[in-house]
């Protein structure tokens, strides 16, 4: 595998957008299955016509459940789950209760990440867990999220749904998504058989290169095209 394909199949391409229709699902498969990336990351009604349009390929269908905001009860992100993994899912990208984790409901966390594992696995599919650290900040916080995933048996961490705007006191929307230092403090954090993945503001070869320097083994990706085009003018084919 050449420098190229090794980025490649960092990327989980993500497939998110609300506006998103389903031309442009089977427009961004096909970038998908061009580039030969890791996966796709859709939307859970599109998880059936994202595995039939990229049957023949190598490129994994991915979900995203409770998303972007987490709100969700249990009980239906199980459900959730089940159906994505129904539909042709093996990769499930799972929102935490944002709320839960910010009042440190650590039994209702640990309750909520455990469930969704254990339908993921007996599924046969793999579970990212997203603690959006746009509102999820506080190290103590990133690193208490890393210790459940690690005693519950989650596959991955991940930084951010790419959609977690905050809003400020003076009306206005910030957005930070993956960072280094987060990134590093996860993978410090997190057991051997855990890996990491960031998602939000990775939009060039060098932030994917920073990532992946960073610890990350899966990196979420809408600008996969100018990431994977920069990387063949820099490295070759």
């Amino acid at each position: 595998m050449n420098k190229v394909q090794e980025l490649a199949k960092m990327i989980d391409h993500s497939i998110l957008h609300p506006t998103l229709t389903d031309e442009d699902l089977k427009r961004e498969c096909e970038v998908a299955k061009k580039y030969d990336v890791a996966s796709v990351c859709v939307k859970p009604y599109a998880v059936k016509q994202a595995a039939e349009l990229l049957n023949d390929t190598n490129v994994l269908v991915g979900c995203v459940i409770g998303f972007p905001a987490g709100n969700s009860s249990v009980e239906t992100k199980v459900f959730e789950t089940e159906n994505a993994c129904n539909d042709g899912a093996v990769e499930i990208d799972m929102v935490i209760n944002i709320g839960k984790a910010l009042q440190n409901d650590w039994e209702y966390i640990e309750k909520e990440i455990a469930a969704i594992t254990k339908t993921c696995h007996k599924n046969g599919a793999i579970v990212k867990v997203i603690f959006e650290t746009d509102y999820v900040s506080e190290r103590d916080d990133i690193v208490q999220l890393c210790k459940i995933c690690t005693k519950v048996g989650a596959d991955y961490v991940k930084t951010s749904t790419g959609f977690g705007f905050v809003k400020g006191d003076d009306g206005k929307y910030t957005y930070q998504g993956a960072t280094i230092p987060n990134l590093e403090l996860m993978k410090k954090s997190v057991g051997p058989n855990v890996k990491v993945k960031a998602a939000g503001g990775v939009r060039n070869l060098d932030g994917l290169l920073a990532v992946q320097k960073a610890g990350c083994s899966r990196c979420g990706a809408t600008a996969t095209i100018a990431i994977l085009e920069e990387a063949k003018k820099r490295f070759g084919n």
